[in-house]
This record gives structure tokens, C-alpha cells and sequence, in this order.
């Protein structure tokens, strides 16, 4: 199964003035797509301890379908057209995992 999952870092420079308000949808969308999607095994995502409005995303998928099914979530539109304005640059980075038995505790 680890083999078929899609990991990759989202990387995001957020308009500082609405940092907040992005703060905010990116907490919304996070727990909604942990919760209700069992396609979403990780959405974890940390800013820059010096520049607070670089943000990383950690996110580990199932699957592509697992994935692509995410895109077309409520949730997942609702932060994608509520941040538009608030991201300034997205850098997705496909990933391969180095160790992909490990898991993340809970």
C-alpha cells in the first residue's frame, strides 16, 4: 500500500496582512479533510519560524484517486477560492518517501 501513496510538500508564501484569515481556512480544511476523508492519511503543515507567512504542507494521500477526490471536496473549495487572494506563490514538490513503512504516531 505505502507504494501507491502520493507524498508531496505544498510550499506557500501567504500576503502577511492576511496571514489571520488564511490561518484560519487552513486550520477549517485541515481537520474537515482528516476527518471526513480516509484518503487523507497526513495534512501537516508549519510556518517558518522567522518568516511566519512561508508556510509547508506536508500531505500524504492513499492514492492519486485519494487525492484528486480531495480536490473536489466542499471543504478543500471552500479554502482553495477563500485564500486565492492571500497566497502569493504555491510551489507543489512531488516527493518520494525515503522510509514509507514508518507512520505517523497519533
Amino acid at each position: 500500500m505505502e507504494s501507491q501513496q502520493m507524498v508531496r510538500l505544498a510550499k506557500l508564501v501567504i500576503d502577511s496582512t492576511q496571514l489571520d484569515a488564511y490561518n484560519a481556512l487552513l486550520k477549517e480544511e485541515i481537520e474537515a479533510s482528516v476527518r471526513l476523508e480516509p484518503g487523507v492519511l497526513t495534512l501537516y503543515a508549519v510556518s517558518e519560524k522567522n518568516l511566519p507567512n512561508h508556510i509547508t504542507i506536508l500531505e500524504i494521500y492513499a492514492s492519486t484517486d485519494a487525492y484528486k477526490a480531495h480536490l473536489l471536496t466542499p471543504h478543500f473549495l471552500k479554502y482553495k477560492n477563500g485564500t486565492k487572494d492571500m497566497v502569493k506563490s504555491l510551489e507543489l514538490v512531488e516527493t518520494v518517501p525515503l522510509v514509507p513503512s514508518m507512520k505517523i504516531k497519533g
